[in-house]
């Protein structure tokens, strides 16, 4: 369940960020649904060979979210939210978007030019999505 949680030493952001991150993917992706048990503070932290404190962290910033539900002895499920997952969908594309902005200001473009740029890309994979359909 956590063996594909994966933490990068070159990332530059903190290790329980990194495992929000992954964990959030997780549900918004369907791999983990509401309810699902997660793995408990002590198993992910001797699967991913980092401090019981770091997970701690890392959990408690998604029960805050309102991502996971912790209860004292049973250990951590994906909060029952339906719309939990669409929700993190929401909050990824929005990040991605805002980094997409982030660095097209980097560039200097204009805030025409990053949507003319970001319409071209959308153009692109519907083109690579209709080639790949007639084949």
């Amino acid at each position: 369940m956590h063996s594909d949680i994966v933490i990068s030493q070159t990332d530059g952001r903190p290790m329980y960020l990194q495992i929000m991150e992954q964990i959030k993917q997780r549900i918004a992706v369907g791999e983990w649904t509401p309810g699902d048990e997660i793995p408990s503070i002590r198993q992910l932290a001797v699967a991913l060979r980092v401090s019981v404190i770091t997970i701690k962290r890392a959990y408690l910033e998604l029960e805050r979210e309102g991502v996971i539900v912790t209860q004292q002895g049973k250990g951590s499920i994906v909060a029952p939210d339906p719309d939990l997952s669409s929700r993190l969908y929401d909050e990824e594309l929005a990040e991605h978007l805002e980094q997409v902005v982030r660095l097209g200001m980097l560039l200097g473009l204009s805030s025409k030019e990053i949507v003319h740029r970001l319409r071209e890309a959308i153009d692109r994979l519907n083109e690579a999505q209709l080639t790949k359909e007639t084949l």
